[in-house]
């Protein structure tokens, strides 16, 4: 067994699938611990012998659960990050989950929420990669009583076209495997921070929200949004609005009067950051 800490969550890891576990050590290796509580134990196993030699496919369980149907094995990375993802927007409670990107600079935090296809986890990523700070790629976690954003230990997931232009411009990162032809194309994770980073972070005020639209060879367009309409798109994109009732919908409404609204088409990303670095965070 594994224990993976990513900063407010741990899970113990069993798995049938060698290469899962190497792949989880190299992204995860320096927050490696053997023993201690858990908030989730999970599990990657074969669903049965024949499964083992005869087109193998894998299953992931959190306790006895399984979420998700069976997946080719040459799969089991991925699902092994798709199925923490799970667990945490399934069983929090307490605070609200936005399905977003969280970068965050001089202190001052910017959310990303956005739709497949948006080119969130290549910003998110190079940006990370070059001077920002990335709190989360999948989600934003916000304490509903105080707005503030916590960081997450994760590494970013990447898909398709992605995976080469951030391996070009930051060689030095490490990549897991590429899982091939899963359900969101080519898709492999990058490392963005180490745990020594990490523990280094606070939690961090927003100051804005950011809806990115990637749209090649574009120049850099920038719109504000009303409240109005930042505050239905936001709210559609919380993984546990509903759950929280009253609670969600005040802190979403405290984000929202609280920050910059805006929305950006781009291609170019450091057309992105030199707005973000200099008109947005100041």
């Amino acid at each position: 067994m594994q224990i993976i800490d990513t900063g407010l969550y741990r899970f113990s890891l069993k798995s049938d699938v060698k290469h899962v576990s190497t792949v989880a050590k190299s992204l995860y290796s320096d927050s490696w611990d053997l023993d201690g509580p858990v908030d989730f134990s999970i599990r990657l196993v074969y669903e049965s012998l024949l499964r083992r030699f005869i087109k193998p496919q894998i299953s992931f369980y959190s306790d006895q659960h399984s979420p998700f149907k069976p997946l080719p094995i040459s799969q089991a990375a991925a699902v092994l990050e798709w199925g923490m993802n799970w667990c945490i927007a399934a069983h929090e409670f307490e605070r609200l989950l936005i399905h977003s990107a969280v970068l965050v600079k001089n202190g001052k935090a910017i959310i990303f929420p956005a739709l497949p296809g948006s080119g969130k986890s290549t910003l998110t990523a190079h940006l990370g990669l070059s001077d920002w700070d990335i709190y989360s790629d999948e989600m934003a976690i916000i304490d509903t009583s105080t707005s503030m954003v916590n960081p997450l230990f994760r590494p970013v997931c990447l898909k398709n076209n992605s995976i080469d232009l951030i391996k070009a411009w930051h060689p030095e990162a490490y990549f897991s495997p590429i899982c091939k032809d899963t359900q969101k194309g080519d898709v492999a994770h990058v490392k963005v921070l180490t745990w020594e980073q990490y523990q280094k972070f606070d939690k961090a005020q927003i100051v804005a929200v950011v809806f990115p639209k990637y749209v090649p060879e574009s120049e850099l367009k920038i719109y504000q949004l009303t409240q109005l309409d930042a505050f239905n798109t936001l709210s559609k994109n919380a993984f546990n609005y509903n759950v929280l009732g009253a609670d969600g919908f005040d802190a979403v409404a405290r984000v929202i009067k609280s920050c910059r609204l805006f929305e950006i088409e781009y291609s170019d990303l450091n057309e992105v950051n030199d707005f973000l670095s200099e008109d947005v965070i100041g």
